[in-house]
């Protein structure tokens, strides 16, 4: 275990770090439609190698069926009430690259597609998180922290606190990790309070009201225990009225529990030196596979196969986020006025896609349009393209640009979330940095990037530069796991310390203890044979001769105790013991002084 976790530990009192439960839509490879996949399948990898026990639940989609169901290890069922809807959940377990995933069964909820979209997602996915809650008692787990990712399972926090009073859920902690801002499950809250049950006191624009409707993501900024993002600048960013998507106030107010981690990528999965999915293998110091990469490359997608030729590539979702306004003000001058060959890998927004298939039949035999995704050859454009252009409008932390570095493909992006923090603007002078920037969203800036980038092809000694300084930045999730860890320990309670005895093993003293304990019972016995001794042979006094009077008469035994109190203290208080004499301090002043 790390150092730095032990000081810790020791400060919360502790000599474990705690048990995490990863939860989120999706989990590469098992079901994958962007990069939360891509974070969940990497990092219990990277905590399990820290010494933490770290595991994911998550969907038992159609995708992962059709392929493991043979894998899967049934561990029990039960019904969860949604709505009129009374569900079946199927609690499943898959061991998966050393990592326990257990997968929430239900064919009606995720038999098809992994988001449904619109009400019928928020159905999905409160589903789930109801089946999530009531699973965790009779897990062959007890997690310290339930790690909950993007807003399909942001209401994990309010629920586990509001409606599972005294159980594990509600003694859970809960970190909220904001993948996208931009998505945060907003619907109308009696569809929420039918489905969840959901208080409606927690109704206000402090808790959960956003724009006239229930918002899980900003319940789960409310709820959860600590907040968590995906890079720095992205952190600082979502505070702001620009990029918060209306959470800026709820996020300003809980800034303190709020931080930014920088996701990595799977260092293993994308690998230059041994990628399977590549026809040839290279490294920072021996690129001669890389040029065969390229050339490949060219060949599969048709373009011609000139290696001095640069080639620009995109592997994206096209929509708005990613910057195709940009791209669509400026591909045409490019394609015009620079040597270049361009490829795109990606779908989404129709009208960005029907612009590309209209420019790569415009630019035939210079320009690729990949309507689609093929994991394979995304690996192959990486490998084989010289420059990777991401002019996000804004972004999380983005992937691609870490694994284009990480292939050698130098990146040419919008200063803006994990772009910002990962990708360092070339100097030509000190030949330091990783790629080329522009920080507005401008499609002249952009241009003018791409320009600098192409031209700096033509400089061997720049370019070798670049390469070797991209291709040897870390951008592994161990760096990641570390911080997370980190902030896992911070969200833990400080257990009660227990008194030490310097010296004394516990059989010693556990024997000191009885012979104390004898020696003090025997003393107390002679003590009081002595006083009945002395008491036999001294007159009763007065008092006492009262006491047995008031008795024979019937007296309440009550008053008779009082009166003997009173003939006590009279007694007690006398010229031969002044100290007696003084008053006592009233209690209210004792525990003033306490």
């Amino acid at each position: 275990m790390k150092k730095e976790f032990q000081a810790i530990l020791s400060q919360k009192n502790r000599k474990e770090l705690p048990n995490v439960l990863l939860v989120s839509a999706e989990c590469a490879p098992l079901s994958k439609t962007g990069g939360l996949a891509d974070v969940i399948g990497a990092l219990p990898k990277y905590l399990l190698s820290l010494g933490m026990d770290a595991r994911v639940i998550t969907p038992y989609h159609r995708c992962i069926k059709d392929k493991y169901a043979d894998r899967v290890e049934h561990l029990f069922t039960f019904y969860v009430d949604l709505g009129w809807r009374h569900q079946y959940v199927g609690i499943e377990k898959l061991m998966l690259d050393g990592v326990t995933v257990y997968l929430v069964d239900n064919e009606f909820f995720f038999g098809d597609a992994i988001y449904r979209g619109g009400y019928a997602e928020g159905e999905q996915y409160s589903f789930f998180s109801r089946a999530v809650l009531d699973a965790l008692p009779n897990l062959d787990f007890v997690p310290d922290v339930l790690h909950c990712n993007d807003w399909h399972v942001s209401m994990l926090p309010m629920l586990g606190k509001t409606q599972y009073p005294g159980g594990l859920q509600e003694k859970v902690k809960y970190l909220l990790s904001i993948h996208n801002i931009a998505f945060q499950g907003r619907y109308d809250f009696g569809f929420v309070q039918d489905l969840l049950g959901v208080d409606p006191r927690y109704y206000t624009s402090d808790v959960m009201e956003l724009w006239g409707a229930a918002d899980f993501m900003k319940a789960g900024c409310y709820f959860a225990d600590k907040i968590s993002t995906v890079s720095p600048t992205y952190a600082e960013e979502i505070k702001t009225d620009y990029f918060s998507e209306g959470l800026g106030a709820i996020l300003n107010a809980r800034s303190a529990d709020l931080c930014g981690i920088l996701n990595g990528i799977d260092a293993v999965t994308f690998n230059p030196a041994k990628d399977a999915m590549i026809p040839a293998h290279f490294t920072a110091g021996n690129r001669a596979g890389k040029a065969k990469c390229k050339k490949a490359l060219q060949k599969r997608l048709g373009l011609a196969e000139e290696n001095n030729l640069p080639v620009l590539s995109m592997v994206t979702r096209m929509t708005e986020q990613k910057g195709f306004e940009l791209v669509m003000a400026t591909l045409e001058d490019i394609m015009e006025h620079e040597s270049l060959q361009f490829v795109l890998l990606g779908t989404g927004d129709p009208r960005y896609e029907d612009y590309m298939r209209y420019m790569e039949n415009k630019y035939k035999g210079r320009l690729v349009s990949y309507i689609g995704y093929n994991e394979e050859l995304a690996h192959q454009i990486y490998a084989g393209s010289d420059f990777f252009l991401m002019p996000s409008r804004f972004e999380p932390c983005g992937l691609s640009q870490m694994i284009a570095m990480r292939y050698g493909c130098l990146p040419i992006v919008r200063e803006t979330g994990g772009l910002k923090d990962t990708v360092l603007p070339f100097d030509g002078l000190t030949r330091q940095g990783t790629g080329f920037t522009f920080p507005n969203f401008d499609a002249g800036e952009m241009r003018a990037a791409v320009h600098d980038a192409l031209a700096c092809y033509c400089d061997e000694a720049a370019m070798e530069a670049l390469i070797h300084n991209a291709m040897g930045t870390d951008f592994s999730f161990e760096r990641s796991a570390v911080e997370y860890v980190k902030l896992y320990l911070s969200m833990l309670d400080v257990l009660p310390k227990k008194k030490a005895h310097k010296g004394k093993l516990p059989v010693e003293l556990a024997e000191e203890t009885a012979v104390k304990s004898a020696e003090e019972a025997s003393e107390s016995e002679i003590i009081a044979e002595e006083a009945n001794l002395i008491a036999e042979m001294q007159p009763m006094p007065e008092s006492c001769e009262a006491a047995v009077e008031a008795e024979e008469n019937g007296q309440s035994a009550e008053k008779s105790e009082d009166n003997i109190e009173s003939a006590a203290s009279e007694t007690e208080n006398t010229p031969e013991n002044p100290e007696q004499n003084k008053p006592e301090q009233p209690v209210e002043s004792k525990e003033k002084e306490e």
